[in-house]
């Protein structure tokens, strides 16, 4: 099998706009919650969100372009510039026909469905703009990063919930494993912050309802978490094949080496109560890397901060570890909140620079130990380890699971 290392990654975050300010915001336990900007969230129970902060797009794109990106495609762009410019890729000394992109969404082009939808009700259908369709649909985050560099090889993408980003970085890494691509644009992108999809998840009563601390509300698997936070964002990260990385010495920064990915067959939201779909998915990709579960040290994991996936994401690492051999697990969207179809890039990011540096990033808000969760979940602030072997969960609703493992190289 040929291996496939990573060679850079950009992110947006609502903990910091690039890979830099992300991190050190990670480092100082900071959390990117507070009331909701975008629109009044006053008549919803939930008044809190994870936004994504100062973000100007014509920074990065001509007013042009910037008219015919949805917000979710303009994150993807930025984020795949900065992975772009990590990776130092020639693409002029490339083939373009062995260069892919896959990019997830959960949800896509929700900011111009409402605003067409309430401008066609005031002025009919001539106010429906023709970007309309190429605004909103998933796949317009790949087409355009390939069409900004000129990427002639596989392109798609992935749309499975809250696991959509994991699984889009998952099937590139095995793209290029399989010999269809030397190297791959990878991640997931999000910008669902809308009243429609706000108002959707709190009808579920999904999200955390701590207005009066919003920068507390997201605190996975302490006693008291309520829900989780909504937030927005995009990560990108560059896949290659390990020995065209070494032909032009570019700088790895990890290697990914397993894959894993299941499906609950249990219910729409909820977990399957066994957490056997979860305890599948991470032993497969541990299977997929060839890698003892006892040289695992660090478990990224999905922790959304809502009752059932925390208990149960906690009951398939202890399924599948023992007590003595447990890793550290903790939970990156205590900091940036869940960015939904995008999360998992993000948090592979963060898997990255935790090897990288050293440093296992905390769980924080954690206060109030729950009987139920009782793992290391790294609290309230970062820890200092060696990282060998680094995993990251993603679970989506639908029970769509996926979990990917990171190596020290």
């Amino acid at each position: 099998m040929r291996r496939v290392v990573i060679t850079g990654f950009g992110v947006v975050t609502p903990i910091g706009n690039d890979v830099k300010s992300m991190w050190q915001s990670i480092l100082e336990s900071r959390s990117g919650t507070a009331r909701l900007t975008a629109f009044d969230p006053t008549p919803f129970s939930s008044h809190v969100a994870a936004e994504v902060k100062n973000f100007d797009p014509l920074q990065f794109f001509d007013k042009k372009e910037a008219r015919r990106m949805d917000r979710f495609v303009q994150f993807a762009m930025k984020a795949t510039i900065e992975a772009m410019e990590m990776s130092g890729i020639d693409l002029s000394k490339e083939n373009l026909d062995r260069i892919g992109v896959i990019v997830g969404s959960g949800i896509g082009g929700l900011n111009i469905i409402e605003k067409t939808h309430s401008a066609y009700l005031e002025a009919g259908p001539k106010k429906i703009t023709p970007l309309l369709i190429p605004m909103l649909i998933i796949n317009m985050a790949s087409g355009m990063i390939a069409m900004r560099y000129g990427l002639r090889g596989p392109n798609e993408s992935i749309v499975t919930a809250c696991a959509s980003a994991t699984h889009s970085i998952g099937d590139a890494f095995k793209v290029i494993q399989r010999g269809d691509a030397d190297i791959m644009v990878a991640g997931g992108t999000e910008a669902a912050t809308t009243p429609l999809g706000f108002g959707g998840f709190c009808s579920m009563g999904a999200l955390s309802t701590r207005n009066d601390q919003p920068e507390k509300a997201s605190r996975p698997f302490d006693k008291n978490r309520d829900g989780f936070v909504m937030g927005e964002g995009a990560g990108i990260l560059i896949l290659e094949e390990y020995e065209h990385s070494k032909k032009r010495n570019a700088e790895i920064l990890a290697e990914i080496c397993g894959y894993g990915l299941t499906c609950d067959a249990y219910h729409i939201t909820a977990p399957d109560p066994n957490a056997y779909g979860a305890t599948k998915c991470m032993e497969n990709a541990l299977l997929d890397a060839r890698i003892d579960r006892t040289e695992v040290d660090y478990i990224n994991a999905h922790g959304t901060s809502t009752d059932l996936n925390d208990k149960l994401e906690t009951l398939a690492i202890k399924n599948l570890f023992t007590k003595e051999k447990s890793p550290l697990v903790s939970s990156t969207k205590s900091n940036i909140g869940h960015l939904l179809g995008a999360a998992g890039a993000a948090e592979a990011v963060v898997c990255i620079l935790a090897i990288k540096n050293k440093i296992v990033p905390p769980t924080i808000n954690y206060e109030t130990p729950d009987p139920e969760c009782d793992l290391d979940y790294v609290p309230n602030l970062p820890r200092e380890k060696e990282l060998k072997v680094v995993m990251s969960n993603s679970f989506g609703f639908g029970g769509h699971n996926a979990t990917l493992v990171f190596r020290k190289i």
